[in-house]
């Protein structure tokens, strides 16, 4: 036996209106936030990973946090390892918004952008913080007049892994100067002046060097890089015997000191540690769970 044929779920005017309640819903009780598309660098085929990923655009629209009594998760965790911060959340974005901010924008001919992707980052400016969409759900709520008018999606805490990003939003940028592990190099001289943002080279023999200036701080003659690596893809560091040249201002400069500077190791007080170990471990023979002198 056939449906009512007196009644109908899936009229056109009926999906648009309801579509149209859905976008205004969300401009009046959303967020602003932006979307951040992964930019896959160097795919590894095997782990289906990219370490190396770069962010270069941001798209700002308005989304739903579906949490309503705070992030999701487990929160902040105290282990052996330090604080562990492990918020969660649900964004809700209307389809036709995203199509018109951000599909229509990212997608190509070669490569389609259906929905939002596992992976991509959203930043919230409302608590500053960045998470990464775990799962999108394309059937919540499951086709109520036949349509499917909101992508709902999953994410957690976003967790730095030397990404490269470059979106021309300095909030979002600043987060490099913060977590990447850089290199500072010292000269004695410098001709002309590094660029924020812009990339140095270094040739050698049989290499040439790269990295993305973080800060240039002229009192001191001190170049901060990162994103630092060799063109051909093995462990390579900078030296002091060649020039390093800027690729867009054309600064030239050859180093007298190179530094690594990482301020989570700094800040991981392994030398507090070792001064005052010996008050309360005890590695003598007469200790049977220490080692032997």
């Amino acid at each position: 036996m056939a449906t009512n044929p007196y009644f109908s779920q899936g009229r056109k005017s009926e999906q648009l209106l309801y579509e149209d309640l859905v976008v205004e819903s969300l401009k009046m009780y959303g967020q602003d936030v932006y979307y951040l598309p992964r930019e896959l660098v160097n795919k590894d085929d095997v782990f289906v990973d990219d370490s190396v990923s770069r962010f270069s655009d941001a798209y700002r629209i308005e989304m739903y946090i579906e949490n309503t009594e705070g992030f999701d998760g487990e929160g902040d965790l105290f282990t052996k390892f330090g604080v562990e911060i492990r918020d969660a959340a649900t964004f809700i974005v209307a389809r036709r918004r995203w199509n018109s901010v951000v599909a229509e924008n990212e997608a190509t001919d070669v490569v389609p952008f259906f929905r939002p992707r596992e992976g991509d980052v959203i930043y919230l400016p409302l608590s500053q913080s960045m998470f990464q969409i775990m799962k999108v759900e394309t059937e919540t709520p499951f086709f109520q007049l036949k349509n499917l008018p909101t992508f709902r999606m999953r994410c957690e805490l976003f967790e730095y892994n030397d990404e490269d990003f470059d979106t021309d939003i300095e909030e979002i940028d600043q987060v490099e100067n913060f977590s990447a592990y850089q290199y500072v190099m010292t000269f004695a001289s410098v001709t002309g002046t590094f660029e924020v943002g812009e990339s140095v080279s270094q040739d050698n023999t049989e290499y040439t060097m790269s990295g993305e200036v973080v800060n240039w701080d002229a009192v001191n003659n001190k170049l901060y890089l990162a994103h630092v690596g060799a063109n051909d893809g093995e462990f390579h560091t900078f030296t002091t015997t060649a020039q390093v040249i800027g690729g867009t201002s054309g600064a030239v400069g050859t180093p007298t000191l190179i530094e690594e500077l990482q301020n989570i190791q700094r800040e991981a007080q392994n030398d507090i540690f070792d001064v005052f170990e010996s008050d309360f471990l005890d590695f003598t023979e007469s200790n049977p769970f220490g080692d032997p002198q």
